[in-house]
């Protein structure tokens, strides 16, 4: 497990130094080019050796907002005063903090809701190699539905399946299993449990169709990697009831047939790993993982594997790979992962969230989740609510709840006094929705549930967002935006073409760089935009965090720029390989969907810039 010990030589070492990676090679048998292969890829390892002060500053939505091109600033200045290149200062992508923006992560330490001086306070203790300060993470229970042991675990489902499997004497395993099985997936059928990470994919036939393989052994991942700015929910669940997830993929596993599962985390994550490894102990002292288990000839073995960086680890099959010790590369499909997943064997896997979800619906019932969504909805949901808002975090609301009930009820309404200027409803890759909608630019099917569940009439002319219910299918329509787990709001002082900027800097940044639409298609986007920005105004700090090292010069934009970016769109839906090439585009294309004025104002400034500077 070529990962795994790096993480180890990294953790000692706080670099990978080139002796010892010598001896890991002759040690595990690994050619030393395979090692360099895996290490040089991911963000997370260092080939040499680290500063006093490693700290890094979230440049992503939430923080952005929040002001974190300052922060960075002052802290850069701050390094060059009391030691100079011996404190590194760079930009990050999301932390998963966005609650507590800006978030900064001083020597692997994730930092939030902490003012200037106290950041300042801790570089300088870095920077004298003095121990951190913990941030004081939150272990208390979640207090929320979802966790039906309300924070003391039993396991009670994982019980209840062993018991029936023991009193089926039936030799024929495979038809043993459909037995035992059928009423747990006919329990998520009716619960219409989706996907929480934003796909909202049915669970029920993502097990089924794994239980259903013919081939063996199987695998069950839950996809932990949470890595989309404007999320963390997950991160909750994982720190305060991870109990839920254990439960909730030891029950995939035993319905699957699979007798093997990871729990992939991302390496930020330091204090949920900590609390999810503490859990995987206790619950190997009951008996409920492991093997045999409660003294059945069942197995499911957990193992923890902690992921090595990268936004591109949250695509399922890149996951995979990085579980291969292999590039976080997504693979091209078909196959599909349900038959030909890890180790190319069938594998079921899920996000935290989904996993959580299932102890509930098993115990009180899929009538009972279904009936706790409204509007419509059916079921319950977590949501990360971050960005102009006076109470961002995580909150437990019913699926086909309307934006201004999460915003205004929930998350406290807007700050500073601010008015709704736009909404995100899954990060960047939901891309900007306005506060009111068009309904002659919105897909008829839309509309049409809209009024059947009478949030308008037939003959409106507008939407007002606030009245929209977050449910997966009034989504579905759109094919330019999803419903996701993230949730970022932009009050009126923000600027949508910075932020879509901002947002197509992400993508670009964490591009895997495989496929050639992706990898050139994001550059190009950049280009694009910064181009308009600079010719329409001063860069303004608030937008400006990573310079691109190919961006475009001033006055070089073209007038046809909305013309390249239209093409590029196209291109990157058709011929990318994976789902962040799909919605590299989405930022600025629904900038010109739903903000026509304001790109306008930009294309027009260009224009005139471009044709001064040539003249």
């Amino acid at each position: 497990m070529i990962i795994q010990e790096l993480h180890k030589l990294q953790h000692q070492h706080h670099y990978l130094p080139a002796d010892e990676l010598h001896t890991l090679s002759d040690r595990i048998g690994v050619p030393l080019c395979r090692l360099h292969e895996v290490a040089s890829y991911f963000p997370h390892f260092r080939l040499t050796p680290p500063p006093l002060a490693e700290v890094r500053v979230c440049r992503d939505m939430a923080c952005w907002l929040r002001g974190s091109a300052a922060c960075k600033q002052h802290l850069t200045t701050l390094a060059g005063e009391i030691a100079a290149g011996q404190i590194e200062v760079e930009g990050a992508s999301c932390l998963g903090r966005c609650d507590g923006a800006p978030a900064v992560m001083v020597n692997d330490i994730v930092y939030y809701d902490k003012s200037l001086n106290e950041l300042e306070s801790i570089v300088r203790l870095a920077a004298a190699g003095q121990p951190l300060p913990s941030p004081g993470p939150d272990f208390s229970p979640l207090g929320f539905q979802i966790d039906v042991y309300d924070g003391k675990p039993q396991y009670n489902c994982i019980r209840n399946f062993v018991e029936a499997w023991k009193k089926d004497p039936d030799p024929d395993l495979k038809a043993k299993r459909m037995r035992v099985t059928d009423p747990i997936l006919k329990a998520l059928e009716t619960g219409n449990l989706r996907g929480m990470g934003g796909a909202g994919f049915a669970t029920v036939r993502k097990w089924t169709t794994v239980r259903d393989a013919p081939f063996f052994p199987k695998y069950t991942v839950c996809n932990g990697d949470e890595s989309e700015p404007g999320t963390f929910k997950d991160r909750e669940i994982l720190r305060r009831a991870p109990w839920l997830m254990i439960e909730g993929i030891s029950m995939a596993a035993l319905t699957v047939g699979a007798e093997k599962g990871y729990l992939f985390i991302r390496h930020e994550y330091q204090d949920e790993i900590a609390a999810v490894r503490k859990a995987l102990r206790e619950a190997q002292e009951m008996g409920v993982i492991g093997r045999k288990i409660l003294g059945s000839d069942l197995n499911v073995e957990l193992e923890v594997f902690v992921s090595p960086g990268g936004y591109i680890c949250g695509e399922e099959t890149a996951l995979l790979e990085a579980i291969e010790d292999r590039r976080a590369e997504p693979r091209n499909k078909p196959p599909l992962m349900s038959l030909e997943g890890l180790f190319g064997k069938p594998t079921s896997m899920n996000n935290v969230e989904t996993f959580s979800w299932v102890p509930s619906i098993l115990t009180k019932g899929g009538e009972w989740y279904k009936k706790s969504g409204t509007n419509g909805g059916t079921g319950l949901r977590l949501v990360s609510i971050s960005g102009d808002v006076n109470r961002p975090g995580v909150y437990e609301v019913p699926i086909g709840q309307t934006v201004r009930e999460l915003i205004f009820d929930c998350a406290g309404g807007m700050r500073d006094g601010q008015k709704l200027q736009a909404i995100c409803t899954s990060g960047p890759s939901g891309g900007f929705l306005p506060s009111v909608l068009e309904v002659a630019k919105q897909p008829g099917a839309f509309t049409k549930t809209l009024v059947e569940r009478g949030i308008i009439k037939a003959d409106d002319k507008t939407i007002d967002m606030l009245k929209v219910p977050l449910d997966f299918d009034v989504f579905k329509p759109f094919p330019d935006f999803m419903l996701g787990a993230a949730f970022v709001v932009y009050g009126d002082k923000a600027n949508l073409m910075e932020a879509a900027l901002n947002c197509t800097e992400f993508f670009r940044n964490e591009s895997c760089g495989k496929c050639v639409p992706c990898r050139m298609g994001s550059q190009k986007l950049v280009e694009i935009l910064s181009g308009m920005l600079h010719d329409h105004n001063p860069p303004r700090a608030i937008g400006q965090l990573e310079p691109s090292p190919f961006g475009r010069g001033q006055g070089e934009g073209a007038a046809d720029d909305l013309g390249t970016v239209n093409d590029l769109s196209h291109m990157l839906l058709e011929a990318a390989i994976c789902g962040l090439g799909w919605v590299v585009s989405s930022p600025i294309r629904s900038m010109i969907k739903h903000f026509p004025h304001i790109v306008e104002k930009y294309v027009k400034a260009q224009t005139q810039h471009t044709a001064l500077h040539t003249h």
